[in-house]
């Protein structure tokens, strides 16, 4: 876990840049638990490019963030870098100006863009941010790195789509999600920061029962695990518990552990947050 020291962002902001450890962070904020999990990927060693924040913003309210950064090891991790410190340096704004949140994330989308796209060489990044407010839920999101809000009994009450064409196609109910998940271009991702056309996906806000579990993951959980066996993982129990098994569970799918199960060698980050204060 690493303190926002020497970054512009609100107070007790934790982020987590070439993170690889594997073990569970857990923190408390906005009213809940969070247990994040981020590292290399496990089958060919190198650099995380993946990064990650968790941002209290008070008693009940909080965002949190996952960036998938892609383009050679050195400018994806930039790329993934400058979205968190966008969405960190907005936010910290955002108070100090009485700017609303759902404003200070939309401006940090863009303020990302700008910056990503200067970096040049390919560099790209994947964003996704849930902003929980007082037992809601509201995401955000470009391209494939996801937002999950699952029930106790394992219902999957909300999931952004990936942006991409297997993602699209996906969600119109051309591929099941196996064929999905085999899929050859399942990698293509059409709408990332660092593109002069990007498009933010914004979904309507979600009030969380009590005990909703809400997952924030890079490509490296969706890629490996069906939507129902994160939702089995995750749905109840101990949260720390709970981040283990879906962890344990994708690095053994990375490994290769069963050949009639997809396995998609990658960079890991999932972000678990469970609200005690839902309705």
């Amino acid at each position: 876990m690493t303190n926002a020291r020497g970054l512009d962002s609100p107070e007790g902001a934790r982020v987590f840049f070439q993170h690889d450890r594997d073990e569970i962070e857990m923190v408390s904020l906005g009213g809940g638990q969070a247990a994040l999990f981020s590292i290399a990927n496990p089958v060919r060693r190198g650099l995380n490019q993946d990064s990650a924040a968790l941002i209290p913003l008070g008693e009940d309210s909080c965002v949190l963030a996952v960036a998938d950064g892609v383009g050679g090891e050195w400018g994806g991790e930039k790329a993934s870098r400058s979205a968190i410190e966008a969405v960190l340096s907005q936010l910290t704004r955002a108070q100090r100006e009485g700017v609303a949140v759902r404003t200070a994330i939309l401006d940090a989308f863009e303020l990302a863009n700008e910056v990503v796209t200067a970096i040049g060489g390919g560099a790209a990044t994947t964003l996704a941010v849930a902003e929980i407010d007082g037992g809601t839920l509201r995401s955000y999101h470009v391209g494939d790195s996801a937002v999950l809000s699952i029930g106790q009994r394992g219902r999957m009450k909300a999931q952004t789509v990936a942006h991409s064409p297997v993602g699209f196609a996906l969600e119109a109910g051309v591929l099941n999600e196996t064929e999905a998940l085999f899929h050859e271009d399942r990698h293509i991702v059409s709408n990332v920061l660092g593109m002069a056309d990007m498009r933010i996906e914004i979904s309507s806000v979600q009030r969380l029962a009590r005990f909703d579990t809400v997952v924030i993951a890079s490509d490296g959980l969706l890629d490996n695990l069906r939507v129902s066996e994160i939702a089995e993982h995750v749905r109840v129990g101990a949260l720390d518990r709970a981040a283990r098994l879906l962890a344990r569970a994708s690095v053994g799918r990375m490994h290769g552990d069963s050949p009639s199960q997809p396995c998609k060698p990658d960079d890991l980050t999932f972000v678990v947050f469970r609200s005690s204060r839902g309705s």
